[in-house]
């Protein structure tokens, strides 16, 4: 029995010296319960499914957050890049507007295709037009060195 005591006294004594020398890397910490799996994002069709989904309920941060992550899913995905054309539009970002919707364009994959999107196409063109319109007037010297350089 007291040989019993002493080693318990002795593992209890030695446990806290060893708890404070050990240290546990953020790597060596368990992720998740057991048997819970990690969070796989979806394929860029999805996203863009759910982003149209969002688009049509009017909750543009939302459909924007799932257009984002198709394109990064999937850099060649034309409908992610039309669907951020279309939030930034609504959210009043012409710049990115007009960045995505060219960007829609160039990756259709057929002539079919481009033709089926001429609302981006106009929307392209009301886009750039408010573009110009927005800007402030060029000083006088930035419209005689246009000039100049249009005459060479």
């Amino acid at each position: 029995m007291r040989r019993l005591r002493i080693l318990v006294m002795a593992a209890l004594l030695a446990a806290p010296a060893g708890l404070l020398t050990a240290r546990i890397s953020a790597q060596d910490e368990p992720r998740g319960e057991p048997g819970e799996k990690a969070y796989v994002t979806p394929p860029a069709w999805k996203s863009v499914e759910i982003g149209n989904f969002y688009l049509r309920r009017k909750r543009y941060r939302a459909a924007l957050s799932r257009f984002q992550e198709a394109a990064r899913t999937d850099p060649y995905s034309a409908e992610a890049h039309l669907g951020m054309g279309k939030v930034y539009d609504r959210l009043g970002l012409r710049q990115k507007a007009l960045e995505n919707y060219r960007k829609y364009l160039d990756l259709l994959p057929s002539a079919k295709q481009a033709e089926e999107a001429r609302d981006v196409q106009k929307a392209i063109a009301r886009l750039e037009e408010k573009l110009k319109g927005s800007r402030p007037p060029a000083s006088p010297r930035a419209k005689s060195d246009k000039a100049a350089a249009s005459t060479r």
